[in-house]
């Protein structure tokens, strides 16, 4: 295996291991402002492969990086009449059994002086604040990205400069070749002078700002004699081209053929186009309604990945991925024949579209995710606003734990989920070049 390929893997889950890391630091400092107990700050799952203790929270590091956690004293409330102090021995019922099973573990956690620093006990808009702060870190993060990319880097685009891979001469649409031969007749950009690295700016007066621009303006003129200017070695020139007809492929379907268009006989250069902030925010904003379609069809999406690791199928380009499929993407990157910037690029689009996903799944509102501990501190908060307007008592805290049964199917079509991504993702990857 070729070592970049390794390399790859490693610099990915680094920044998947940072991603996480910065996630669970989005939980842990609103809980600490607002004075909840953690006792635990964890990358990873697993064993743990290094720890150390400040203060009342151990910080650590597990061996799986496929996740984190902080452990906050108090996440579900004592059973109602009892008290909190104390630990209930018996419970009647399976469903009931688990939950008091799971009021006990965390009533366990409590020590003398910690009454008020439960997380339960919080007020509702706190609750939320503090459930809030991972996906908000992973947006945070993707936005950083996402500007890195688009910003620093760049978006790769055909820009009006003449590649050295044009031909100099015309080839008929129905001769399915790319070099010329003795007798082709020579292009209006051979007869006219243009050469490589010539930016094309204007046609007959009018602007070129992209290659759109250019193609457009051609297309329509037809043949006949126009004024090109460009701009070579820095150079601003005026070039009198005389353009022919021919018939080319349709722009918007390749399928069908445009007939008698206005024909140069130049291509375009690959760049990257650096855009503005205002872009990133478009940009974030198209891939998050993507992103959030994908997640409404995510049962869909996962029979697809399950025809395409048992049954040999193609995946899905637009289907889920995993940590270990996408760990696989970055050894492809580092080991391809792409240019340092070009890889630079897909590496940070790949870690900026990882941490969009990753935010948006755990904004949706089921235990055990981050939004099902939003939507009950919203549902708290809608039930004492309620009461204050009502002038009735003020309502008990939201018992998350009444709804842990189908918290636990959750987890548990959440962890078969998982595994099949990994099966897949070895034994059927979604590659980048395929």
């Amino acid at each position: 295996m070729n070592w970049l390929y390794l390399v790859g893997i490693l610099i990915f889950l680094l920044g998947l291991m940072i991603s996480i890391a910065l996630h669970e630091l989005g939980h842990l400092v609103p809980a600490k402002i607002f004075g909840v107990k953690v006792t635990q700050y964890m990358v990873g799952f697993g064993s743990t492969a290094w720890s150390r203790r400040k203060g009342e929270t151990e910080y650590g590091i597990k061996w799986i990086p496929f996740g984190g956690y902080i452990r906050m004293i108090g996440m579900l409330p004592p059973r109602p009449g009892d008290d909190p102090t104390k630990v209930r021995s018996t419970a009647t019922g399976p469903f009931q059994g688990l939950i008091e099973s799971a009021r006990d573990a965390a009533q366990e956690e409590v020590r003398p002086g910690d009454e008020d620093r439960v997380f339960y006990r919080k007020k509702w808009w706190q609750k939320m604040i503090i459930m809030s702060g991972g996906p908000l870190m992973n947006f945070v993060l993707a936005f950083v990205f996402f500007s890195i990319l688009l910003v620093g880097i760049g978006l790769p685009t055909w820009a009006p400069i003449v590649s050295p891979e044009t031909n100099t001469c015309v080839i008929p649409i129905a001769e399915q070749r790319q070099t010329c031969k003795a007798g082709d007749k020579p292009t209006p950009a051979a007869q006219a002078g243009l050469k490589p690295g010539d930016r094309m700016v204007s046609f007959d007066g009018q602007k070129i700002g992209n290659w759109q621009d250019a193609t457009r303006l051609i297309r329509s003129h037809g043949a006949g004699p126009i004024q090109l200017g460009i701009v070579r070695d820095g150079k601003p020139m005026t070039l009198d081209v005389t353009l022919i007809a021919q018939d080319r492929p349709n722009l918007e379907d390749p399928t069908k053929i445009d007939k008698n268009v206005g024909f140069l006989g130049v291509l375009p250069t690959e760049v990257m186009e650096q855009q503005s902030l205002g872009q990133v925010v478009g940009y974030m904003g198209e891939l998050t309604a993507r992103v959030a379609g994908s997640l409404l069809n995510l049962p869909e999406k996962m029979v697809g990945v399950w025809h395409a690791a048992f049954s040999g199928e193609a995946r899905d380009p637009e289907g889920p991925v995993g940590v270990v499929g996408a760990g696989r993407m970055g050894g492809e990157i580092l080991a391809s024949d792409l240019s340092s910037e070009k890889k630079i690029a897909i590496f940070v689009n790949l870690l900026a579209g990882f941490n969009l996903a990753i935010g948006m799944f755990n904004l949706i509102p089921l235990l055990p995710l981050d939004g099902g501990h939003i939507a009950g501190g919203l549902w708290e908060g809608i039930k004492r606003a309620y009461a204050k307007i009502m002038r009735r008592p003020e309502p008990k805290y939201v018992d998350i734990a009444k709804v842990l049964p189908l918290t636990y199917v959750i987890a548990i079509v959440m962890m078969i989920m998982a595994g099949l991504l990994v099966y897949a993702d070895l034994v059927n990857p979604l590659t980048l070049t395929g």
